[in-house]
């Protein structure tokens, strides 16, 4: 069976009355590597076999690099980051006030690189951005995710609720059809997960490379033959958030692997 052979047995099922099982309840939810096989389960745990170390190692050179026209290194102002980046990825997407709205981990770094480095903006799925990423969010490893509780980010998760409820594309599939409704069983010969996202930026097999939450939220509209948002929209940002929000409650793993 091939990939879109097996998307539309999925949109099949997902359709299937009697297969609705609507949102997870918050005790029954399970980050992604409980559906792992044990090899990939082994090169998480194993910080010399996990490849998504390679990019916390250049992210933590890049912590102490200065750069821009303030020649400030992300060091200066913040110090040592296993101190005071602790906990931080755990409450993202944040609230920005000087922005009135949520902003990624990515889109945090990129603020700081404007406002206090006066450097140029790193691209989105640049490895150095990537790499500052998984930097920071490593130093949360183990730490539970408390995103979306700040009062001021409700309707910006209510929104990505209704997006990731919402059907769309060519085969008519919303998010909870696969990650609600039918988790625990296989598409394209690859485990179906809950879409709890607690190791982003993540090392993906497919991929050969880390990539961010962004991007495999992308990859999933692409794949039900949607038009998939670009980078950092307010669309792509409320879904980030919703999904981080169900999450609250699990510990961070990343870098995570997965297939």
């Amino acid at each position: 069976m091939n990939f879109w052979h097996a998307i539309a047995a999925a949109a099949l099922a997902a359709t299937a009355p009697a297969l609705l099982a609507g949102e997870i309840p918050t005790d029954a939810r399970r980050s992604g590597y409980t559906f792992m096989g044990p090899d990939t389960r082994a090169m998480q745990d194993d910080d010399t076999a996990n490849p998504g170390m390679l990019f916390v190692l250049d992210g933590e050179a890049l912590w102490a690099k200065k750069t821009g026209s303030a020649e400030k290194a992300c060091a200066d102002c913040h110090g040592d980051a296993a101190t005071s980046m602790k906990g931080v990825a755990a409450r993202y997407p944040a609230f920005e006030k000087a922005l009135a709205r949520p902003v990624t981990l990515d889109q945090r770094i990129n603020l700081c690189r404007a406002n206090h480095q006066q450097a140029t903006l790193l691209p989105y799925e640049s490895r150095d951005l990537l790499a500052l990423s998984a930097f920071v969010a490593h130093q949360s490893r183990g730490i539970t995710i408390t995103a979306g509780d700040d009062p001021q980010l409700k309707p910006f998760v209510a929104q990505g609720h209704d997006l990731f409820m919402r059907r769309e594309g060519q085969l008519n599939l919303a998010c909870t059809n696969c990650h609600d409704d039918n988790f625990d069983k296989r598409l394209a010969g690859a485990p179906i997960t809950q879409a709890q996202p607690t190791g982003y930026p993540l090392y993906r097999l497919e991929w050969q490379t880390l990539g961010s939450l962004e991007r495999r939220l992308r990859s999933c509209m692409t794949g039900v033959r949607a038009q998939a948002y670009d980078y950092g929209t307010p669309e792509l940002v409320a879904l980030e958030l919703y999904l981080m929000s169900r999450t609250r409650g699990l510990p961070m793993e990343a870098p995570a692997v997965r297939p």
